[in-house]
This record gives structure tokens, C-alpha cells and sequence, in this order.
């Protein structure tokens, strides 16, 4: 098993790396030939780097759309964070100080990840318009993202594992290493949703994460008076001009 699940973790981590890669070469190398900023707009390159900082953070333009949306979708996105940082002690020796403090917090964010999850899947059933939206892709992705925050939960108040021996395993990975695993059913199963997450996410919706960052409503600045907006193609045209 241990061999299986260090095979399949390579593939979704070479699959995960070089897919974003990709898409974010695209997203990078994709026109944006307007000056389209959502007002309203910072006028200064500091005041966009603000207004992404507190997009990312606190979800400003979904707090200002729908209250019930933000709170569920931050519950998870919050947890997420922090159990991706609790994570971190299976992949470094020895582990920070700072990931050792947030270990007793990042399993209470297993549980905010499962409750807003749960709202955000409720959501798509019981509000018309996004119901009539929601695609059978976007109920996978809640449900694959569930089951592995309950997986992960299940390790820790049903039926526990070694977790020393989980991180010797993952350590070797590190160094192109099979070491033995746990043979246990429940982490079989979190590796592996785990990896088909990793798999699936360049190819997904789940990739708004990096995508936000190049979206011309959130990134530009509101300055069309003061200063001309170029394309890159329109630039050429008058160079040759």
C-alpha cells in the first residue's frame, strides 16, 4: 500500500505543479485589452495591492454581495488554511514553533471546514437561482472536499493512527524514499482523496484561487484619464505604425 499511495501522491504533485504552471502561464499571457477596473476602483498600484490583500483575506466583495455566502464560505476557506498549516508538520523535522502552537487550533478547523462546506452544499439546494447554475461538477467538488475533511477527522476521533510513522513516510517521499505506512483503510482513503483533489484542481473551479489574482475587474488600476491603456497588440500596431 505504501508503495501505491507514494506512486499515486507523485503523479497528483506532478500533475498539481505543473498544472497550475500551465494555467497560470495562460491566465498571465491572456489579452486584457480594456481598461475595466470594477468600481469602485483604487487609483494606485498600492491601493489594487490593498484591495487584493482584503479580497483574499476577508472576501470583501462577497461580504458586500450575500452576508450568508461569506460566512460559510470563509468558515471554510479560514479552516482550510490553518489545516494545510497543521499539515506542515508531517513534511518538516523539526517542526517550526509556530506550526507546533496552531496544532491543538488546526483540529477545531476541521470542523469550521466541515460546517461551512455543509452551508456551501445546502446552499446549492436550497436557493433557486443557484440551484438552476449548479452543475453536477460543482456537488463533486463539495463532496470530495467533505469526505476529506471527514477522513482527516475520523484519524483523529475514531480511529487513530500512527501518526510518527504517517510523517517518516512523508518525509521520505521528500528524499525519493518508500518508507512502510499504517496500514490503515481510513488514511488509505484521505491519501488518496487527497490526491484526486490534487489532480483535479488545475482543471477545476477550484482554481479561482490563483485566477483572482489576474482578473482585470480586481488588478487594474482606475486611471484611464491620466493614463492611456495599451494592449500589448495595440502596442505593436502603433510601434510599426
Amino acid at each position: 500500500m505504501a508503495a501505491i499511495l507514494a506512486t499515486l501522491f507523485y503523479v497528483a504533485a506532478t500533475v498539481l505543479v505543473a498544472g497550475l504552471a500551465w494555467r497560470v502561464r495562460q491566465y498571465a499571457g491572456t489579452p486584457a485589452p480594456l481598461k475595466i477596473p470594477t468600481t469602485p476602483a483604487p487609483t494606485t498600484g498600492g491601493g489594487v495591492a490593498l484591495r487584493l490583500v482584503r479580497e483574499v483575506v476577508f472576501f470583501e466583495s462577497l461580504f458586500k454581495a450575500n452576508l450568508w455566502t461569506w460566512v460559510f464560505g470563509w468558515m471554510f476557506h479560514a479552516g482550510l488554511a490553518l489545516v494545510l498549516a497543521r499539515h506542515l508538520r508531517y513534511f518538516i523535522d523539526p517542526v517550526w514553533a509556530w506550526v507546533a502552537f496552531i496544532q491543538p487550533f488546526g483540529v477545531y478547523a476541521g470542523f469550521a471546514m466541515v460546517a461551512g462546506l455543509a452551508g456551501l452544499w445546502a446552499r446549492r439546494f436550497l436557493v433557486d437561482r443557484i440551484r438552476y447554475i449548479s452543475t453536477p461538477s460543482d456537488h463533486l467538488m463539495l463532496a470530495l472536499l467533505i469526505a476529506i475533511a471527514a477522513s482527516g477527522l475520523a484519524m483523529k476521533y475514531v480511529a487513530h493512527v500512527d501518526i510518527v510513522t504517517v510523517k517518516s513516510f512523508f518525509l521520505g517521499l521528500l528524499v525519493l524514499e518508500v518508507r512502510p505506512l499504517p496500514a490503515d483503510p481510513i488514511l488509505a482513503v484521505h491519501i488518496g482523496l487527497v490526491s484526486a483533489l490534487m489532480i483535479v484542481f488545475p482543471f477545476s473551479k477550484l482554481l479561482h484561487a490563483p485566477g483572482l489574482f489576474f482578473s482585470p475587474g480586481r488588478n487594474q488600476v482606475d486611471n484611464p484619464r491620466e493614463k492611456r491603456h495599451l494592449a500589448e497588440w495595440a502596442s505593436r500596431l502603433e510601434a510599426d505604425r
